[in-house]
């Protein structure tokens, strides 16, 4: 199909288009041309990725100059793969339709751990281990050592790439990662350097968000990216807490023992150089003086440890006379391993600011800021200059630079809380320093600054205005889209009592009621009789549903529900939850029928879709806020409101209900699908919670559809369901929620499409 949107010409790879599909292309399109960013909520299911896949090529098409690339970040490897798979959709269509062979160069990028190739290395479980057997292969001084013994061991992979691999450019075409993991073997040269020095000239780049987020992978990998780009962000609605994952710290005892091993072997290998090798460490010293420019231009391979986050103009000075030489630093790091270890010895928790922290440490040990801001780019001078092989164990000493370069770079958006015990263990003496970012807008505050357009989308971002508060930006445009239906396929339900008139609410007060439990019990007992196939359950927390299931399994209410339907249960260890979805998908297709208990926040309810029978109900107990006596999260929400003016309790609102609809929105992913959304808490029934629900899910909860009893939800449930189950062909869909080019094109058509953008 091609489309003609607003002057722009489209190609679309299917011969039928959803209303909101087109719209969601013009709020796109003036967005791009704008060049601004945007914030952007699509129902999930309505073809969101190939919409803004589409019109972003043909953008790309039509004027090549003003938009170079497109650069998608999505969350975990099968999303990345999904959106490659749509993307090669797309490039048949514009072969057949053109005639002309494809030009476009698209790739996806993901860690050694998914695209490395020696047979050694792959074979790693974890992905630090292949990250430090990588390097200890590729390293520029390994490789120079390679000259005098032609013994060491080297990545042939990459011996072959650096020798041949950078003349030739990867021809054209759409590679996922096991194209270029093929493509690697053919040629002999590895995957993941072909893929990151593809980075430069390819069209579309496919990756995860923390090669743009995280600064320290940001720096290697997108640095020389052109401004002309337009980034995507996709399943967005957790992006704060991506950023503010990417900047915090954590530091324990541990860290401190291991970081104190690294300093003695350290110690030992500068005794050992300056016994045998004294000229390479003046050599160092004289780089030092000049400055980190010239120390910067290492080879990629080099760079595994990157800095967190020191601008250039920092770079071009020289670094502090009193951690130049290697004694010195090492020296200079003891006395900071010292002053954190007499910090950890507490019996009471402590909180305070960078300043704070930097005048502490200056008072009682004598450093001072500037060393520490250079202290993770002089560790990683230091590294390269004894020639360390395995980097991965040096993993406790670098988290500790880090931890020195940021606290002494960021005066605001932090805080440093010391708590003598985790909040789980509160009789086990286990103190942690949490150097913890409270400002989201740190780290994705670049991106925005440095790109033309930055759009970020997913099915779940009401209420739209908070975004950009958080995250301190001004889009072009704010939408929210509504979902076109020719039949109403999802049916939230609010269940507020139970039959015996108990109010059913996760509150804390009322999680051990014993009524409450026992309703809970019956309310998935009663759906599991009516709901063919497959029931996701979630609870707000592991411990919750730990209480809850051996409550029920005291009660006799499980041995009754597992009558009607199998039991499996998400756990915190992903082999296990993987085991168990398999299992549970099993059931589901073999007509036995199943229900999957998982936790708000947990794998299952990100990135996995319960498509058709695999999901028939979803069923949210209890609303998913955040363990809110976490002194964290209580200096976050501080912050917010001080610097923001956003209320504690709407954020914490918003929070909560942002989760819930990302796990009853698992049960629609299209419009042939169709599922019961069932929210057992007397909360949701109120206006404030409703009203921060995403607009598509809103427009379907009625009055009639509030504070139920269970057996009024049963009544509702079964009449939903067998109205669903009548056959749905795509004829009933036609010229309503599925349209061909000559529909879209009538002019009542086009007037309906406005109104589906609802401005926020």
């Amino acid at each position: 199909m091609k489309l003609n949107i607003e002057g722009l010409l489209v190609y679309f790879p299917y011969d039928y288009i959803y209303p909101e599909q087109y719209s969601y292309m013009l709020e796109l399109k003036r967005t791009l041309d704008a060049k601004g960013h945007g914030v952007l909520e699509m129902p999930s299911g309505t073809g969101k990725t190939i919409s803004l896949l589409s019109l972003i090529v043909a953008y790309q098409k039509a004027y090549p100059l003003e938009v170079t690339k497109l650069i998608y970040c999505s969350r975990t490897v099968p999303e990345i793969e999904k959106v490659v798979e749509e993307l090669r959709k797309l490039m048949d269509f514009y072969a057949k339709e053109t005639g002309q062979e494809n030009t476009f160069l698209a790739l996806a990028l993901s860690s050694r751990k998914n695209l490395c190739i020696h047979p050694e290395v792959s074979s790693l479980r974890f992905g630090k281990e292949v990250d430090g057997k990588c390097h200890s292969l590729t390293a520029s001084y390994i490789r120079a050592q390679r000259h005098s013994n032609p013994s060491q061991p080297v990545c042939r992979f990459y011996e072959e790439f650096d020798a041949v691999g950078r003349q030739v450019p990867i021809p054209p075409g759409i590679y996922n990662l096991d194209d270029l993991k093929d493509f690697g073997r053919r040629k002999g040269w590895c995957p993941y350097y072909l893929a990151r020095y593809s980075l430069l000239h390819a069209n579309i780049v496919v990756y995860s968000y923390h090669y743009l987020l995280d600064p320290k992978i940001a720096d290697l990998v997108s640095k020389e990216l052109a401004k002309k780009s337009v980034v995507v962000f996709d399943e967005a609605h957790n992006i704060d807490n991506v950023c503010i994952d990417s900047m915090s710290v954590n530091i324990t005892r541990r860290t401190l023992d291991r970081t104190q091993a690294n300093v003695d072997t350290l110690q030992n290998t500068i005794q050992r150089i300056k016994e045998t090798d004294a000229a390479k460490l003046q050599e160092e010293y004289r780089r030092l003086v000049e400055g980190l420019k010239e120390a910067n231009v290492a080879r990629e391979t080099d760079v595994y440890l990157s800095n967190p986050v020191l601008p250039d103009e920092i770079l071009q000075e020289a670094v502090p006379g009193n951690i130049r030489t290697a004694e010195h630093f090492i020296g200079f790091m003891k006395r900071f391993l010292e002053y954190l270890k007499s910090r950890l010895r507490i019996h009471h928790v402590v909180q305070e600011s960078s300043p704070q922290f930097l005048k502490d440490i200056y008072e009682k040990v004598c450093i001072d800021r500037k060393p520490l801001r250079f202290c993770a780019e002089r560790l990683r001078s230091l590294l390269r200059t004894l020639e360390i092989a395995d980097i991965a164990d040096f993993s406790a000493i670098t988290l500790i630079s880090h931890f020195a370069t940021l606290v002494s770079t960021y005066s605001k958006g932090f805080t440093i809380i010391i708590e003598p015990f985790e909040d789980r263990t509160p009789t086990i003496v286990n103190p942690v320093l949490h150097f913890s970012c409270m400002d989201p807008s740190i780290a994705i505050k670049p991106v925005f600054e440095r790109f033309q357009s930055v759009i970020i989308t997913s099915g779940t971002l009401s209420p739209l205005e908070i975004y950009p508060r958080i995250l301190d930006f001004h889009p072009v445009t704010m939408a929210s889209f509504t979902m076109t239906l020719a039949r109403t396929c999802l049916c939230p339900l609010i269940v507020g009592r139970g039959n015996d008139q108990v109010a059913l609410s996760s509150k804390f007060e009322t999680r051990e009621d014993f009524a409450v439990i026992r309703n809970y019990g019956n309310l998935l007992l009663e759906m599991s009789a009516i709901v063919p196939d497959g029931i996701v359950a979630f609870f707000t927390s592991y411990v919750y549903m730990e209480n809850i299931v051996a409550s029920w399994y005291e009660q006799g209410i499980l041995e009754n529900i597992q009558r009607n339907k199998l039991i499996f249960i998400e756990t915190q260890d992903a082999a296990e939850t993987s085991m168990a979805l398999e299992k549970y998908q099993e059931a589901c297709e073999n007509g036995r029928g199943a229900i999957l208990l998982s936790v708000a926040r947990g794998k299952v309810s990100e990135g996995i879709d319960f498509v058709h029978h695999f999901g028939r109900a979803v069923i949210m107990f209890g609303v998913p806020y955040v363990y809110t006596q976490s002194r964290i999260l209580k200096a976050r929400l501080e912050y917010l409101r001080d610097q923001f003016q956003i209320r504690e309790n709407d954020f914490l609102t918003f929070d909560a209900m942002r989760h819930a609809a990302q796990c009853v929105g698992r049960a629609i992913r299209g419009k042939t699908d169709y599922g019961l959304m069932i929210f057992a808490d007397k909360r949701y029934a109120r206006a404030d919670k409703r009203g921060k629900l995403p607009r598509w899910i809103q427009e379907h909860i009625t009055d009639g559809s509030l504070n139920l009893t269970i057996d009024e939800t049963v009544q509702l449930g079964k009449h939903f369901l067998r109205q669903m189950a009548q056959p749905f062909r795509r004829e009933d869909q036609l010229g309503l929620s599925l349209l061909t080019l000559e529909q879209l094109q009538s002019e009542e058509m086009l007037q309906k499409i406005s109104q589906i953008a609802h401005q926020a």
